[in-house]
């Protein structure tokens, strides 16, 4: 288990606030998250792991703050 604190940029939260507004399944909510988490925090914006990509399965807790 892995337990993550990462600031997720406006234009990801943006877009999680917008598809969860617009009813987006809980799949489409974790795809947008999981891009998000691995631009900032796997690939550190572009800095590493270029060909990496995340997908976010198996979420035991989830705890968003803006």
């Amino acid at each position: 288990m892995r337990r993550l604190t990462q600031h997720l940029p406006a234009t990801y939260a943006a877009r999680l606030f917008d598809a969860q507004a617009a009813g987006a399944p809980e799949q489409q909510l974790r795809a947008v998250l999981a891009e998000g988490l691995q631009q900032e925090y796997f690939k550190d914006r572009g800095r590493r792991a270029d060909g990496l990509l995340v997908e976010f399965t198996d979420i035991d807790y989830v705890e968003l703050s803006f």
